[in-house]
């Protein structure tokens, strides 16, 4: 099969052909349909992910279709029509006996802890667990989609944020995983306030939902701003950028108990941010982390979508060929473009 790999971090990755995937007892093959490009694909490409083992085929979401079925597989068959969340779990342990798959202690990563899905298939261990089984009706693309920062931004907002009609949802950071909080948060009946510092993503943000935007390359205190939108602060904040200053302006612009949701990554210089815990005891906020979501799940999201409350197909922005994911892979520090861009060219 074809696949975009690289044998060094930070080098220039391939196009390539390398043996096909077979499937794991408990695992499936998945002909990849759409893909999309996400930014943990770049922090994995760059080497701030100790799971990556070199040579690496990178990419985490993924939709397509059964193409193999391994012996211990139960719930799905070949042709099936399928997506997943990035972190798959694997069934058994304590975590997932839960219902907590997203943090599970054996968790499998398509994309970080085995090859992923800049390929023409993938293998997928623990497949009853984790695969979810798509609509006739959604198409592929529009399914990869889901897979990392749409299902991330649902559980953060609905899950975790708790958001409710009527409260203020301030969003730091209008990439994929912002644009997708902003469009959910006002679904729940959120009044969302959106944050960044390009002029065409604070317009777009304004388009699916958000009530306000701030434009931060113009704004000289975004806590104070938000503060005085909000009338005395945010109920809700998500971090979706992960970036020291969007960290410590999301939990500052907080009102009294109000929750502070991180979804973009902290690594590197970024990893231990500085944080104003006096204001967090004084005013006893809630900082949560969000680590994608579980498989069942998605039900919830995908009866939003089919009832026509979420339109994550107005997040996907370019579409591409497999050979021009590596150039694509290695500019996704540069935060250009608005949406979600999907590879869909095998």
């Amino acid at each position: 099969m074809k696949a975009i790999l690289f044998e060094q971090f930070r080098q220039t990755p391939s196009v390539r052909t390398v043996p096909d995937p077979q499937p794991s007892a408990e695992g499936v093959v998945v002909k990849v349909e759409a893909t999309g490009l996400c930014r943990s694909d770049w922090h994995g490409w760059m080497g701030h992910d100790a799971d990556i083992v070199l040579p690496h085929v990178p990419g985490h979401e993924l939709a397509g279709t059964v193409a193999a079925v391994g012996g211990h597989v139960r719930r799905w068959r070949v042709g099936d029509r399928v997506t997943m969340p990035f972190v798959a779990g694997c069934g058994h342990c304590p975590e997932c006996a839960s219902g907590n798959h997203q943090v599970c202690e054996n968790q499998f990563q398509p994309g970080f802890t085995a090859w992923g899905s800049f390929a023409d298939y993938v293998a997928i261990d623990f497949a009853d667990v984790n695969l979810v089984r798509l609509p006739e009706a959604l198409d592929f693309v529009t399914a990869a989609s889901l897979g990392c920062r749409f299902a991330t931004s649902f559980r953060a907002v609905a899950d975790l944020g708790r958001v409710a009609p009527g409260e203020w949802v301030a969003v730091h950071g209008c990439g994929g995983v912002g644009l997708s909080a902003v469009m959910i948060a006002s679904a729940m009946g959120g009044n969302v306030i959106a944050i960044d510092l390009a002029e065409d993503k604070l317009a777009f943000a304004g388009s699916i939902g958000a009530v306000a935007t701030i434009d931060a390359s113009r704004t000289a205190d975004v806590v104070a701003a938000v503060r005085d939108l909000t009338g005395g602060g945010a109920h809700v904040s998500i971090d979706a950028l992960g970036h020291t200053t969007t960290c410590f302006n999301s939990i500052a612009g907080l009102r009294r108990r109000g929750r502070h949701v991180q979804i973009g990554l902290m690594l590197g210089d970024h990893a231990r941010p500085p944080l104003p815990m006096d204001r967090v005891i004084a005013y006893e906020l809630q900082i949560l982390g969000s680590h994608g979501m579980q498989a069942f799940r998605y039900q919830a999201m995908l009866d939003m979508i089919q009832a026509g409350k979420l339109s994550p197909h107005r997040l996907v922005g370019k579409r591409i060929g497999l050979a021009d994911a590596p150039a694509a892979l290695m500019r996704m520090d540069s935060f250009d473009g608005i949406g979600i861009s999907v590879i869909t060219g095998f």
